[in-house]
C-alpha cells in the first residue's frame, strides 16, 4: 500500500514549495518522479529546480535531458516512470490512477488551495483513496508557512 500526502498551499506557490520538499526527498537516497500537469510547466520547473538557490544541488531531467535510467529525479508530464522512481511528486493538476498509484511507496500530491479547480480535484482524490483505504496524510501551512499535519 503507498502512502498519500496532500500538501495543501495557501500562503505559498508551488514554485516557493517544490523546490524544498524535492530537496528533502532528495536526500532519502531513493528515486523521485514528479508528474506535472502539462509539458510546459515541465520545462519552467525544469528550470526552477536548477536555479532556486544558490546553496543547494538537487540533480534532476527531462526528456529533453536523456539518460532516464540515470536520473535520481525526473520530471515529466507522462505517466512514465524511466528511473524506477518510489516516490512521486503530483504538481499542477497532475493525476494518477489508483492503480498506477500503487507502483510508488510515496505520492505527495501539492495543491493551490486558492483554486477551486484543484481544491475540487484534490478533495475528490482524497475521497477516491479514502474509500479505497490507502494511507492519507493531509498537511497544510501555518502563518509562518511551516507545514502542520491536519487531522
Amino acid at each position: 500500500m503507498s502512502r498519500f500526502d496532500f500538501y495543501h498551499l495557501q500562503n505559498q506557490t508551488l514554485e516557493d514549495v517544490l523546490p524544498k520538499l524535492v530537496e528533502k526527498a532528495y536526500g532519502t537516497g531513493k528515486p523521485i518522479k514528479i508528474k506535472i500537469g502539462n509539458e510546459e510547466r515541465v520545462e519552467f520547473l525544469n528550470s526552477l529546480l536548477w536555479t532556486y538557490s544558490d546553496t543547494s544541488f538537487i540533480p534532476h531531467g527531462t526528456k529533453k535531458d536523456g539518460f532516464a535510467d540515470a536520473q535520481p529525479i525526473w520530471l515529466s508530464a507522462e505517466d512514465d516512470n524511466p528511473n524506477g522512481a518510489v516516490m512521486l511528486f503530483l504538481a499542477d493538476g497532475a493525476k494518477i490512477s489508483l492503480e498506477e498509484a500503487q507502483k510508488y511507496e510515496r505520492i505527495l500530491n501539492i495543491f493551490d488551495g486558492n483554486s477551486q479547480t484543484a481544491l475540487e480535484q484534490a478533495r475528490s482524490f482524497w475521497k477516491e483513496l479514502k474509500a479505497s483505504g490507502q494511507e492519507l496524510f493531509y498537511w497544510q501551512q501555518d502563518n509562518q508557512n511551516k507545514w502542520q499535519q491536519k487531522a
